[in-house]
């Protein structure tokens, strides 16, 4: 998602944009269309990613564009922004345009306030170089200005997934003047939660609202339904809607988006709770401040929380994969060490990052090898060497299961979507039977087909007696998911929700720290 000043294809460029004037002016006239696509296809080997897609967008208007993984959403981006050269007889027209990419860009080793500085100096400019203290001042105002408070001198691979989008979202946004412009948005929120990227929509809106046209690309259905003025449909390359957002719900979306393919899920919850798997008593870390879980056997327990309260750290931290200061985790009544990923697997437990890509999976690898990297034992021969005719057959199995697509186990992982890479992901853990399976973000970034089909492999391990843990900022996911969820407020524990206290209105405000008196509702209504 990282910042792009590329001016893209220009095969015809829009007349100077008229000056903004008022927003009660008609904000859809003709004269005032910012970007123009017409008969857009793009080709690779012969297969069309794009088939002839055209839209507008216009002055004021903040228009999504929806689709699975593989619906062409990401090739029209990078036709837009100059990194693919559209088929012959496509018309694109525009003005200048900022693109905020999935990929975002951002240089790990160097702090928040180099990352920041790479583009445009943050103090003062000219020949004398900015002072590092007006560079601090400056990165912190950037940050809190979208809902970040992180130290910004930290290397960027120090922080989370979370707060490196607030970065990316920061450095797009520092100095660009919005009026007759465009912004192309790929996927911004997908490590924020709802009142991060409540932050993040105002801002949206404030471009738009002084003469930005805006491109928001966006797998959340709600977000989409929520933000837009217009809604563009892609499947399998091809436009199939272009409609006003008022005149499509959540359920018409899906429609549009999947077809008849996407069958629906229904978690089967029980009230009833399994022996302990997984107990931690008094986590503390540089966010935490004193955490006690406990996670059972067949059991859902949901985490939420606000950018900064410690959820977007807990599931590494049981896991092992960041340190603790204090406190304990134990697994069947055995204590885990600190720090120590190698004896958590051993114990049981397998973890699911929410940064795959750093994290998750080796992209460079095949989904053969990532599948089954984690346990290598049961495929050796008996002299020790590994059985490729076993871990082939055992690839396909898992292949096979979460449905991967293409079926091409022997493909570098890279070059799947995103939602398949993530099937990969939870497969490469599935398939040593976990009795505790931690998910942070399991299905951040991934299509409605890809999200249903994750959600039916946690409820497989759930059947399977598996506890799990699931940390996500789709509230969403948490109210279709869990059994139990609890509410982290500043590295605390604030609240705890059982399956009948759950709704979408109750975990945003026990999340922002405000009492409520309504009844909670039905997740599902």
């Amino acid at each position: 998602m990282g910042i792009s000043d590329s001016q893209g294809p220009r095969t015809a460029d829009l007349p100077g944009a008229p000056a903004h004037t008022s927003a009660s002016q008609d904000r859809r006239s003709a004269a005032r269309v910012l970007l123009r696509v017409h008969g857009l296809s793009k080709s690779f080997a012969g297969t069309k990613a794009l088939d002839g897609v055209g839209f507008e967008v216009n002055a004021g208007d903040v228009v999504s564009v929806v689709g699975q993984n593989g619906s062409g959403k990401s090739t029209l981006v990078k036709v837009l922004a100059g990194i693919h050269t559209p088929d012959p007889g496509a018309v694109i027209e525009h003005r200048d345009i900022r693109f905020i990419h999935q990929d975002l860009g951002l240089v790990p080793g160097l702090s928040t306030i180099e990352n920041l500085d790479i583009a445009r100096p943050l103090g003062r400019r000219g020949f004398w170089p900015a002072k590092s203290r007006e560079e601090l001042l400056a990165a912190e105002r950037m940050i809190r200005r979208f809902g970040g408070d992180f130290d910004v001198t930290e290397p960027i691979a120090r922080i989370t997934a979370a707060e490196r989008t607030l970065v990316a979202i920061a450095r797009a946004m520092s100095d660009w003047s919005p009026t007759g412009n465009v912004l192309v948005l790929d996927e911004p929120t997908a490590a924020l939660g709802a009142a991060e990227s409540e932050l993040l929509f105002d801002a949206v809106r404030t471009v738009a609202a002084e003469g930005a046209g805006v491109v928001f690309i966006s797998h959340r259905l709600d977000e989409v339904l929520g933000l837009s003025d217009r809604v563009v449909a892609l499947r399998d390359g091809r436009l199939v809607a272009d409609v006003p957002a008022g005149e499509v719900d959540h359920d018409r979306l899906v429609d549009l988006i999947a077809g008849s393919e996407l069958a629906e899920f229904r978690m089967e919850h029980a009230d009833e709770r399994g022996r302990p798997m997984l107990r931690a008593r008094g986590l503390v870390t540089d966010v935490l401040r004193g955490v006690d879980l406990d996670i059972h056997e067949g059991e859902v327990v949901g985490v939420c929380g606000l950018l900064g309260s410690g959820r977007e750290h807990l599931a590494a931290v049981l896991f092992g994969a960041m340190e603790r200061h204090a406190g304990t985790v134990t697994a069947f009544e055995r204590p885990l060490k600190a720090a120590d990923p190698a004896r958590s697997i051993r114990h049981g437990l397998a973890y699911v990052p929410a940064d795959r890509l750093r994290q998750g999976a080796v992209m460079t690898m095949t989904a053969t090898e990532n599948l089954t990297l984690p346990w290598l034992r049961p495929l050796r021969s008996a002299f020790g060497s590994l059985d490729r005719a076993a871990e082939r057959g055992e690839a396909r199995a898992w292949t096979d299961r979460v449905a991967l697509r293409p079926p091409q186990p022997d493909r570098p992982l890279r070059l799947f979507s995103g939602g398949n890479q993530q099937k990969i992901v939870m497969a490469k853990w599935l398939r040593m039977a976990p009795a505790v399976l931690l998910l942070d973000e399991p299905t951040q970034g991934v299509d409605i087909a890809a999200k249903a089909a994750i959600h039916q492999l946690i409820a497989e391990a759930r059947a399977a007696g598996t506890g799990v843990l699931v940390s996500s900022t789709d509230t969403r996911e948490i109210l279709d998911l869990c059994d139990r969820v609890l509410i982290l407020r500043d590295g605390r524990v604030s609240a705890e929700l059982s399956r009948h206290e759950l709704s979408e209105a109750r975990l945003i405000s026990e999340s922002l720290g405000l009492s409520t008196t309504s009844a909670p509702s039905d997740p599902h209504d």
